[in-house]
């Protein structure tokens, strides 16, 4: 036999056989294997998923732009600024998220559970509690307003639920437990957001503004802030709580800023008692028929070639201690407009206690 004709005999006999080995291995493998039997959900998991079903719809995704205008041609465009999460605060159309989520931003578009997206007007911000609320015109049928809870009687161990829009996946939902209670961030404003709940439940970018749950379904927190040395989620994420919440919304909803009770003074910002080490607040200027000027309070004095002479220094208000402007605010938080107080008052060395009206402030 011609050694070349051999050759080529014996290599199609391998392919021959080779052919039929494919041929076996995949009958083999075309039947799939059966699937075992799961059995029921545990009652803990199926909780979580019915409360996830039940909150999902009060969720919103919220994406903000900026508008700009071509150099050349003159056209408007829009830029993507970022994303963060909301949630549906009545069958009005009003949806809350942070401050610092529409901030800088020119235009907000809201999208709900449904996949609707509705273009948001701006109604108010708390830059001081890093709170907004804009409104969409979608009707009461498209609207689920999140149940409300309390924040006060929270226990640290609590599991809690936050659902929210992370790196702009929309409906996620992370679990997790309250890991502390009464902590203190600075908002965007810096100024001190007390009694924040403190979480374990992931919350990265774009959970935001979106709500924290307790095992009821009910809203207990706004989240806002993360603590990250690396700027990656580490297990400490932060919630305004519900009760500072449902006492800003409505006011920023009625009109559309927060009406703060004061006494009209302007205050320094901290360079004197500093420079000067006082203690308390040092009254600047006293506003003309403010409550401040009718209960008498002194503002600085200026002389000849910038010499000054302090007034008034507020020590404290209703027998608490002022140490600075933040402690003055953070104390007249706790009172409403037309609420009286006695302010304790230093000047010279000499203290004296006066009765001021509070008056509403910007």
């Amino acid at each position: 036999m011609d050694p070349i004709r051999l050759t080529c005999t014996r290599m199609t006999k391998c392919v021959i056989v080779l052919a039929l080995s494919i041929v076996v291995v995949t009958n083999a493998a075309s039947e799939p294997r059966p699937v075992d039997d799961r059995g029921p959900i545990p009652t803990d998991e199926q909780l979580i998923i019915d409360l996830f079903e039940a909150s999902s719809p009060s969720v919103a995704h919220i994406t903000t732009v900026q508008v700009r205008r071509d150099r050349f041609s003159l056209n408007l465009f829009e830029i993507p600024q970022g994303t963060g999460s909301g949630f549906v605060w009545d069958t009005q159309g009003h949806i809350v998220t942070n401050y610092h989520v529409l901030q800088g931003a020119q235009l907000a578009r809201v999208t709900l559970s449904d996949q609707t997206t509705w273009d948001a007007k701006l109604v108010g911000v708390a830059p001081d509690k890093d709170l907004a609320v804009i409104k969409i015109e979608a009707s009461a049928e498209e609207l689920r307003a999140i149940p409300l809870g309390v924040s006060k009687d929270l226990k640290v161990g609590q599991k809690v639920l936050a659902i929210g829009n992370p790196f702009g996946l929309d409906q996620t939902l992370t679990t997790g437990i309250i890991s502390g209670l009464g902590r203190e961030i600075n908002s965007r404003s810096q100024r001190p957001i007390q009694d924040v709940i403190q979480t374990d439940a992931a919350i990265n970018p774009g959970n935001s503004g979106g709500p924290l749950l307790d095992s009821a379904g009910r809203l207990i927190g706004v989240n806002t802030a993360i603590f990250s040395p690396s700027g990656a989620y580490a297990g400490v994420g932060f919630a305004v709580p519900v009760d500072t919440v449902n006492r800003i919304v409505p006011e920023l909803i009625e009109h559309g800023r927060v009406i703060r009770p004061g006494f009209g003074v302007r205050i320094d910002n901290g360079y004197l008692n500093r420079r000067l080490r006082v203690t308390g607040v040092i009254i600047m200027d006293v506003i003309p028929r403010s409550a401040a000027a009718d209960a008498g309070m002194k503002g600085m004095r200026w002389g000849a070639f910038g010499r000054y002479s302090i007034g008034d220094t507020i020590v404290a208000i209703d027998g608490e201690d002022v140490k600075d402007g933040n402690g003055m605010l953070t104390i007249l938080e706790e009172y409403e407009v037309g609420d009286e107080v006695t302010v304790t008052l230093r000047c010279k060395g000499k203290v004296r206690n006066v009765q001021v009206k509070l008056r509403a402030v910007n």
